[in-house]
């Protein structure tokens, strides 16, 4: 009975609040302008991540700890999940708040793993401009600028981000040297050979050569390898998939006819 109850009252909040921030009509919108430098409205998804986050943060201020925004928002959707799952089934209360509490993390890990993923994809291309652009006489700032306009990849906005960091002022080598940091030990060689060329004006060409030969054998390396583990990831779908058909058309059979001849 009370499991009843909480859902109808869930049912009956969530009713209500999606009719008061539902969309206004068309026209009501074409005729609404905003104001010059207003900010624009809060989405639905950036209003309840807003409430959970001050609802971790107060309990955080409570414990005494710092409130981190991102620590404040998981911990406000655990306490979340946790308060709802509680008068529908208590013991689950503890999972589903463990599982709110480690879902943003395991997401941030796998958008790091993709991110690194298509940075090392995009380095062989990288390299392979910034050789071309070196054997064409450009210094390492306009080698570093002219690839990040032609690289559309992530390694390609990260050389972007440093050339323009360099151009309001700081140094090129120092702006290169937060690169790894972001975007993984991958780009390390070709940042250190970027800032020795850039700081203490070391040879350029022979070093991004020798680099472009060692990032395409490991590319090609990682596709072979990504290549070996293609059968053994579709052994689960094929054997699921063939396995019930081929026990239908061969085992089904010889049952059916063994049970046959028992019954005559």
């Amino acid at each position: 009975m009370s499991a009843a109850v909480a859902f109808l009252a869930w049912s009956v909040a969530v009713l209500a609040v999606g009719w008061r921030r539902r969309p206004a009509p068309a026209r009501v919108r074409a005729l609404s302008t905003p104001e010059p430098g207003s900010a624009p409205g809060r989405s639905a998804a950036a209003s309840v991540a807003l409430l959970f986050e001050r609802v971790g943060a107060a309990v955080l201020r409570r414990l005494g700890r710092p409130a981190d925004p991102a620590t404040a928002q998981r911990l406000g959707t655990a306490l979340v999940a946790a308060a709802f799952a509680l008068p529908v089934l208590p013991p689950a209360a503890v999972p589903a708040g463990l599982v709110a509490w480690s879902v943003p993390a395991l997401r941030a890990r796998r958008q790091r793993r993709r991110r690194l993923a298509a940075v090392a994809r995009d380095l062989p291309d990288v390299v392979d401009l910034l050789v071309l652009a070196v054997g064409a006489g450009l210094t390492v700032r306009l080698a570093v600028a002219a690839v990040a306009r032609r690289s559309p990849g992530p390694l390609g906005a990260e050389l972007a981000q440093a050339g323009s960091e360099a151009d309001l002022g700081r140094r090129l080598g120092d702006a290169l040297d937060d690169i790894p940091a972001r975007a993984g030990e991958a780009t390390r060689p070709l940042v250190a050979a970027l800032i020795a060329s850039d700081r203490y004006g070391a040879p350029l060409g022979a070093g991004l050569e020798r680099l472009a030969h060692e990032v395409r054998a490991d590319r090609r390396r990682r596709a072979e390898e990504a290549a070996r583990k293609v059968p053994v990831k579709l052994l689960f779908p094929l054997v699921s998939c063939t396995l019930p058909a081929f026990g239908l058309l061969t085992v089904a059979p010889l049952i059916a006819s063994a049970i046959r001849s028992l019954r005559l």
